[in-house]
């Protein structure tokens, strides 16, 4: 207990408390003030089991003189020595009174003996539970710390923000998706127009040919436009052209 509170005060000076105020250095202390315990208890078993052994001895060689001084005196006695042998049963007497002490010295010497044995045997069954709850008791702890743990790293996961960061991220691909189609129908119709044009330009060029074909069966083949005359120009001229070569296919058609 002493030893203990030194530790305490050791502890609480040098600022190292909480850590003997862990579950798991509180057990292991524990276990090892109970061992600690044991070792003192076995060993005052012992001193109480060598007295008993000791009370023994001397109960045992006062019974030896007292047999023996009978027998001494009983010898006197036949050898007609009435006097010595009154005087060794006298002497045996002592030893007797003295005997029967010394005997319930033992009885209850035998009494401590067998209930500090008890109390040894019933001492190693409760630290033999001791030790195997403070073992699971370790256990426990460690699983707590351990969801102590996972529980922490679950208060780090944020899911309500993933959530609305993917559907930001998908309104954003969707914004991006119909700008492109927008795109694609934008540049689509640019496409076909420019097609409309080339299939138009196509026909006025095909006309142009059926003319210049007509005009040279009917001899009135005119020189080409000049290759630098912008579309718009060339189109002016050869309608104009057109026109002229109509007029004139008129007039013939008149004259005949």
């Amino acid at each position: 207990m002493f030893r203990r509170i030194y530790r305490y005060m050791r502890a609480l000076i040098f600022g190292t408390l909480d850590k003997l105020e862990n579950p798991e250095v509180i057990l292991d202390e524990a276990v090892r003030e109970m061992k600690e315990n044991q070792v003192k208890n076995r060993e005052r078993a012992v001193q109480a089991i060598t007295q008993k052994n000791n009370l023994q001895a001397l109960v045992d060689r006062e019974e030896k003189m007292a047999r023996d001084l009978e027998g001494k005196a009983t010898l006197a006695l036949q050898q007609g020595n009435r006097e010595l042998a009154r005087t060794l049963l006298r002497e045996k007497g002592q030893r007797d009174t003295s005997l029967q002490q010394l005997k319930a010295s033992l009885a209850k010497a035998e009494e401590t003996v067998e209930a500090i044995k008890l109390a040894i045997r019933r001492e190693d069954e409760t630290i033999r539970v001791k030790t195997a709850e403070a073992l699971r008791l370790k256990t426990d702890l460690k699983q707590s710390q351990i969801q102590i743990e996972i529980n922490k790293a679950l208060e780090g996961f944020n899911f309500e923000d993933t959530t609305q960061s993917f559907g930001r991220a998908q309104e954003r691909i969707q914004s991006m998706r119909s700008e492109a189609d927008a795109r694609s129908e934008v540049a689509s119709t640019s496409v076909n127009a420019r097609l409309a044009s080339l299939d138009d330009q196509q026909v006025d060029m095909e006309a142009e040919k059926a003319l210049q074909e007509l005009e040279a069966k009917l001899g009135m083949t005119t020189a080409p436009a000049a290759a630098t005359t912008t579309p718009a120009v060339a189109t002016a001229s050869q309608e104009s052209d057109i026109d002229r070569q109509l007029r004139e296919l008129e007039q013939k058609l008149n004259q005949q």
